[in-house]
């Protein structure tokens, strides 16, 4: 797959660096630059991004690095049950235990919301930091409304994280589950109050809490791309009624003119 110019390998992270010293320098250059292409598309092109992964992975499979990139990737792209061998392959390989969250996941989309919760209560959550322990409870909540168990998801999300007033990065994510657990379970106006909080704690715009507070509140939105589009579809019909118009007066100024001449 072609990779632009500008894309060196250096721009990716020191530790990943590392990791590819183990590869003959050209092969290394090679896998770093997809490795940078993956976590340039992610967000924005997942189609393209799983492809780049799998052009490392076939050059560097045995590099942990590269098999969490082909997982994310594969995660991207809803195709849980391959993104899960690769994250736990990247487990294996460093003993990290990050990826617990987003294996737990995998268990989700791939239909197994009991087994989400058996990792949710495991050992290893607790070696997770802050941000992981988050990422597990907002799992765990998903696990249970996949499993119809609203009441259960809402008290999962309780917690000294959600109640804090201070703005973590997993703070708006937090919220607005909670929220949209509410929501769910038809408590509208506290639903109502946590979008509300969701949205002051988003700064990066990472959830659509704004929007959800809206439509509770009854705000309908305008598109005023769409009303320009109307106007310019609406604009030539206008011009030919005008002229049909003058093509009638000027038939009828005709007509006048021929019973002048007959008289």
């Amino acid at each position: 797959m072609p990779i632009p110019e500008d894309v060196t390998g250096d721009e990716i992270d020191k530790d990943v660096r590392q990791e590819l010293q183990s590869l003959p320098k050209t092969l290394a250059e090679d896998v770093a630059r997809n490795l940078v292409m993956v976590a340039r598309l992610l967000d924005e092109d997942p189609e393209g991004a799983y492809g780049y992964s799998r052009v490392a992975l076939r050059l560097a499979s045995r590099v942990a690095a590269v098999r969490e990139a082909a997982g994310f990737a594969a995660y991207a792209n809803q195709k849980y049950g391959e993104a899960l061998a690769e994250f736990r392959a990247a487990k294996r390989m460093t003993g990290n235990i990050d990826l617990w969250p987003v294996m737990a996941d995998c268990e989700r989309g791939l239909g197994r919301p009991e087994k989400a919760l058996d990792m949710a209560g495991a050992p290893e959550v607790h070696k997770l930091d802050k941000a992981g322990q988050v990422e597990m409870r907002l799992v765990a909540a998903g696990a249970r409304r996949d499993m119809g168990q609203l009441d259960a998801a809402i008290v999962t999300l309780q917690s000294p994280e959600l109640a804090a007033n201070s703005v973590q990065p997993w703070t708006a994510r937090l919220r607005y589950a909670y929220a949209d657990a509410l929501l769910a379970a038809g408590r509208q106006s506290e639903a109502r109050e946590w979008f509300a909080k969701a949205v002051e704690a988003d700064r990066d715009g990472s959830t659509d809490a704004s929007d959800r507070l809206a439509e509770l509140d009854g705000v309908e939105f305008v598109d005023a791309m769409a009303e320009d589009e109307n106007d310019e579809v609406q604009a030539p019909a206008s011009s030919e009624a005008s002229e049909h118009e003058d093509k009638h007066e000027d038939q009828d100024e005709n007509e006048g003119d021929d019973q002048g001449d007959k008289d």
